[in-house]
């Protein structure tokens, strides 16, 4: 090696190449196990929502004194959804939705439609009042259909 002049800086050929094996060696580690996590990341994603829904359907059908849904007004297979404003049951007032959990009717045109996770009208007031949301956003990631017993079932894109 000779000795450098003054003022003469750098790097010499043998500490590059060095260096970029270094890096070659980190990323061919790194990459493929960052795109593992990536995966993981999406599965555990699915497992989480369809979980958070299950438990807003079971609250809201214990809130409403309900063992299950009113029959023929819930969302089955073929027409799932990821509007929960609109899930799992569109119960009419007055027809399938008959009395709050107090006792008071529901009025129809005046009290929400609908046995729903969002913007639920769970008193039977004449109004639009005391609505609950059973879960955090109206729309979801995935899409959903639910049994008369109120079991979720889950599918991955739009039917």
């Amino acid at each position: 090696m000779r000795i450098p002049k003054r003022g003469e800086k750098g790097f010499t050929l043998i500490e590059l190449l060095i260096v970029v094996a270094i890096l070659g060696v980190l990323a061919a580690v790194i990459i493929p196990n960052v795109g593992r996590f990536i995966g993981a990341g999406e599965e555990e994603s699915q497992k989480t929502e369809l979980s958070n829904i299950q438990t807003a359907v079971i609250s809201m059908m214990v809130d409403n004194q309900l063992s299950v849904l009113p029959a023929g007004t819930f969302i089955t297979t073929g027409s799932e959804t990821n509007d929960m404003g609109a899930f799992p049951s569109s119960a009419v007032c007055g027809t399938d939705k008959l009395i709050d959990p107090d006792g008071n009717d529901y009025t129809v045109a005046l009290d929400k439609n609908g046995y729903i996770l969002y913007q639920h009208d769970i008193i039977g007031d004449t109004a639009q009042t005391g609505l609950v949301n059973y879960v955090a956003t109206q729309t979801t990631a995935y899409w959903y259909f639910v049994d008369a017993d109120g079991t979720v079932h889950q599918e991955l894109s739009a039917p």
